[in-house]
């Protein structure tokens, strides 16, 4: 039914973004799903929207628990970036990455969650010294290559590091490190020219590396 729309020829002009591959089976089937939508069969649609949740289920609470550091928060936003995904589904460009298209609603609902939880710890009372417990790692998700070689206060560096960058880095350099996007994806995702995004994630990678020296 959904059919991979065709590429655009590379571009002469310095900046422009660099043409895609072809569209992965995620992209192809997130079609398929905003074509059912639109034509009215929201069960058909909810059945196979079920498979796409399942294929990005894994990635997505990675990404979530990079933001968030904890299991619980992180499974929460996860859950809300697929009702929005499927809610928004008719919005979905299919000429883009379906991967990145929900990665940039995923981090948008861990930033919205980090919101709400900073204003709940604002107004919080505590309850007993026990509650200052930080709580135990989660089972789930496995740990990235870094968790595994770096220590936990290490990996917190890292975090708070990441957490300090400005808006647009912070997302440039998720995008292409945590969720594994290529810059020419960012690109189409964000609408930067290539080069802007290379810009940004340039600067992200430099105050970090900065930030952690500076930790060390």
């Amino acid at each position: 039914m959904s059919r991979t729309p065709p590429r655009r020829a590379p571009s002469t002009v310095a900046g422009a973004a660099a043409p895609l591959a072809p569209l992965s089976r995620d992209s192809q089937l997130a079609a398929e799903i905003k074509g059912l939508v639109a034509s009215g069969d929201r069960d058909a649609a909810r059945d196979r929207y079920g498979e796409l949740v399942a294929h990005q289920q894994r990635r997505a609470v990675r990404i979530a628990y990079q933001y968030l550091r904890d299991a619980h928060d992180a499974d929460e936003a996860v859950q809300d970036a697929f009702v929005k995904v499927f809610t928004h589904i008719i919005s979905y460009r299919e000429d883009l990455p379906f991967e990145v298209w929900f990665t940039r609603i995923l981090v948008n609902a861990c930033l919205d969650l980090r919101k709400s939880r900073a204003r709940r710890l604002r107004w919080a009372v505590p309850m007993s010294s026990s509650s200052d417990t930080p709580p135990s790692d989660p089972a789930t998700p496995e740990p990235t290559p870094e968790q595994r070689l770096v220590s936990r206060e290490r990996a917190d560096e890292i975090t708070a590091a990441v957490e300090s960058l400005p808006d647009r880095q912070r997302t440039v350099f998720t995008l292409c490190h945590v969720a594994e996007q290529t810059t020419a994806e960012v690109s189409q995702a964000l609408g930067l020219s290539e080069a802007t995004v290379r810009v940004h994630l340039f600067r992200a990678v430099r105050k970090l590396r900065r930030l952690l020296d500076h930790a060390s």
